[in-house]
């Protein structure tokens, strides 16, 4: 299980370009626009100015999830969250969300619509939240 994340970008939420573009980053590791341009117009189907990306690249850094690092005229990015820590925040911000409608024939009324596997999911995350209470008791 991945923890939450002590750091948190300043936005969660990205548009599907930025998206994209974070994906891209998360994979090469560090990048310059011209690796992510290329990346994205390896597809033939695609097109994205070059200046595009430069934009969410900086936008990305705005909101917290990148950091830039320029070294004599060359910038590059990297990750300030990793996949799985941003995997681990959106989950909990979407947990919060629906913990935040508060009513409970709400909730009752997603508890009846699940399938199997959802109920022995949410069986062993019960489970994992007893064995943190208790660890914290005996503490």
């Amino acid at each position: 299980m991945t923890p939450l994340p002590n750091y948190r970008p300043k936005h969660l939420s990205l548009g599907p370009l930025e998206s994209e573009i974070l994906h891209i980053v998360w994979e090469l590791g560090s990048v310059a626009v011209k690796d992510v341009h290329d990346r994205i117009l390896s597809d033939p189907e695609r097109e994205l100015a070059y200046t595009s990306v430069t934009t969410i690249l900086q936008r990305l850094t705005q909101k917290g999830w990148l950091v830039c690092d320029r070294q004599n005229r060359v910038y590059t990015w990297k990750a300030l969250v990793t996949k799985e820590h941003a995997q681990a925040l959106k989950a909990y911000e979407q947990l919060n969300q629906f913990l935040a409608v508060g009513n409970p024939d709400v909730v009752a009324a997603f508890a009846d619509s699940l399938d199997q596997s959802s109920v022995d999911q949410l069986e062993a995350i019960a489970q994992k939240l007893r064995d943190v209470r208790k660890a914290r008791e005996e503490q």
